[in-house]
This record gives C-alpha cells, structure tokens and sequence, in this order.
C-alpha cells in the first residue's frame, strides 16, 4: 500500500497507511512537537502498544543468515547490486505485495509479503545490516482511495534508494549515486523522482497505519496509542494529526477530535482530509451554518468527494436501477480505473443487467487489482460463479 491517511464519512473519508520518503541530508528539520493539550491519554485504556523504532527496524538470526548469503553469492558484484537481485529473483525470497497490515522488518521477512511500507523497512534493515546507505522517499502519486466499512483511506507511496559505498571501511558513500528499490511502483510515477524523507517520518507512518487498521477493527484504545506515538515520532507528518482526529472522533471525543482538526488547519488551510472531517463533525453537533462555510471551501477544493460516483452507484444497486447503478460505477472508473471495488461492482450491474460477458471482464479486472490474498480469493470466486453461469447461458 502504500502508507495510509485517514478521514471518516458517510461519503467521504479517512486518511491514514499501507503502505506508504529522500536524500537524506536534504530532509525537512524537525517539526516543533506537538500541544500536550492535542492528547486526551486518560480517556483511553492503558497502552498496549510496544514497538518502537529499534523494534520495527529489528532483524532476526534468519534475516541475519540471509544477508550472510548474499555477500557470499555476490561473485564481484556490487553488494547493494546483489541485493538489489537477491530481493527481485524469484527463488530467493519470493516477495509478494499484500496491503493487508503494515508489517515490521523482521514479519515481513517471515511472511515474505507486505505493503509498500512494510517491504521497503524490510530492505532498509537488510541493507543497513550490509551497511548500504539507504535513502527513504515519498512518491507523488495521484490520489488513490479505498475503504474499510465506513472508513475511506487515501494512501500514498513510498520507495527507497540503495546507495553507493565510496570507500566501504570509512563509511563515506557517492551522495549522487543510488539504486531505486520499488516493490510496487505507481504506474504514473517515475522511479528516481520523490521526496526525501528521514527515518523518524518513516516510523511515523509505520504507526499511522497501524492506527488506521487498528480503527479499522474499531480497536479504539490501540488507535489511539498508535495515532499518538506517531504525532509523536514526526510533528511534522500532518495527516498523523487527522488520524488522531478520526480516533477521538470514533470513540465518542467530538471536543479533542475538534480540536486537533483545528490544529491541523491552522498549519494545512487547504487539507481537504481535514476540512471534511471537521465538516461532518460540526454536521452531526448540529452546528449547521458552520459546516455549510467549512464545505463551502472544501468545493473549492475538491469539486466532487472520493467514491461519490460509487457511493451512487450502490444506492442504485439496491434500489434494482441497474442501468444507473452502471454509469456511477464507470463514472468512478474513468477517475480511477485501478481500484479493484469498482470494477467488482459494475461487474455485478452488469451481471444484473444480462451482460455477463462485460461482467467476467469487469471481475477479472477486480482480480487483477486487488491488493490482498482475501479479496483475490473473493473475486475468484465470483469470477467463477460468473463464469459457470455463463456456461449455463451458452
């Protein structure tokens, strides 16, 4: 995935994440730490939450043994080229994306699997471990959205970049010179472009995500513990602050929820993630005249919401107005087209509506698209119930 921010909404959102940043002596300084007045730790049960950087970073004796492996196997190589190879061969680890948690180095290594995120903390604590410079970055990407329930999340993309050792005994390495590792590159972007960011902006949206998918589970107490452990690690990562916001918000907190909204507008005017939260937060106090100015700037801002085609779409479908039901759906796909629900659903319009050609491809898209191993299961099954359907037809 990519790292995650969060919104809440009926048809609007919550940013977070996975997944998802460059040179690093060009990072941003250290934001000034956050009000103590922005944490409410009292309305929460006791901390849970154990992991710190040392731990998410952590190796284990298997990780250990296979950077051993690697140095034997260089044959000449450039070390950081034979990692760079040993990561991407199919016999090797066998490396699978999978946006389902936010992993940490040492269970991402063992699953062989995980988010953006998760596998380029992974390579980080590999390659540290063969003291290869690592440059983290932050990718632009389009906006990208998916949802949990009610829960919307906009994600973004990080990579990294292995650098080159100059002279390997004295630690100085070619600041010019740089390896991209990207697991999962957006199809717009392009490798060598991004945004460095330090290690501490990387463990912030580590606990990020793992407050949105805590959330997600409406774990409330380990939300927040995560939501503020990453404010925490970077003041600077402003949609940490939204999650945060989202938290108190869920579990019942309209006042901190309020306050930290306005806290993060005061320092990001034009976040649309948080002018929406605070939008429907004043919305449901009854606070009418104040959202009505709040949407007003969000317009502006965002002309129309994320899955607001969709969200019209699904109406649609349970109403039995199938044909509408399929224009939202190709609405949204025109705006996204990589987004395994959408394809899901117009599959089932047009199942619904006797196309079940336009369906099996529509499905065999969702398929294609889908980022976890229980939504690739899913579609395959429907795949296969439209497929025995259609024998049936013929």
């Amino acid at each position: 995935m990519k790292y995650s921010f969060l919104l809440r909404a009926a048809a609007l959102a919550i940013v977070l994440m996975v997944l998802a940043w460059l040179s690093a002596c060009a990072t941003r300084p250290a934001a000034e730490a956050p009000p103590a007045a922005l944490f409410a730790d009292e309305r929460f049960a006791a901390s849970t939450v154990q992991l710190d950087e040392a731990a998410i970073f952590a190796l284990t004796p298997g990780m250990v043994d296979y950077t051993t492996d690697v140095v034997r196997q260089r044959r000449g190589r450039e070390l950081r080229r034979a990692l760079f190879e040993a990561l991407y061969r199919r016999d090797q680890l066998q490396l699978e994306y999978d946006s389902a948690s936010t992993r940490t180095a040492a269970q991402a290594f063992a699953a062989r699997q995980g988010n953006c995120l998760s596998l380029v903390i992974m390579t980080a604590a590999l390659a540290q471990e063969l003291s290869i410079p690592v440059v983290f970055q932050s990718v632009p990407t389009v906006d990208t959205w998916s949802r949990s329930g009610d829960l919307y999340f906009n994600s973004g993309h990080v990579n990294l970049k292995l650098g080159r050792a100059l002279r390997e005994d004295v630690g100085t390495y070619d600041r010019d010179n740089y390896l991209v590792i990207d697991f999962q590159p957006p199809p717009e972007a392009k490798l060598t472009e991004g945004t460095a960011i330090g290690r501490h902006t990387v463990v912030a949206m580590f606990m990020n995500n793992r407050a949105a998918e805590a959330l997600a589970r409406d774990q409330f107490d380990d939300a927040y513990w995560w939501a503020r452990r990453a404010v925490a690690a970077d003041p600077g990562l402003a949609y940490a602050y939204n999650t945060l916001a989202v938290v108190y918000r869920r579990h019942g907190d309209a006042d901190m929820a309020e306050q930290t909204l306005r806290h993060l507008l005061a320092r990001e005017p034009d976040s649309t993630l948080a002018l929406s939260n605070l939008a429907q937060l004043l919305d449901a106090a009854g606070r009418a005249e104040e959202a009505r100015t709040i949407r007003t700037r969000l317009t502006q801002l965002q002309p129309v919401a994320p899955f607001y085609y969709f969200n019209l779409g699904r109406t649609a479908m349970a109403l039995g107005d199938y044909r509408r039901a399929r224009t939202m759906f190709e609405r949204e796909l025109r705006r996204d087209p990589t987004y395994h629900e959408f394809h899901a659903w117009l599959a089932a319009a047009e199942a619904q509506l006797g196309d079940l050609k336009g369906a099996n491809e529509h499905m065999k898209q969702a398929i294609a698209a889908s980022t976890t191993r229980a939504d690739h299961a899913l579609y395959a099954a429907k795949l296969d119930r439209l497929r025995a359907a259609s024998a049936r037809q013929r």
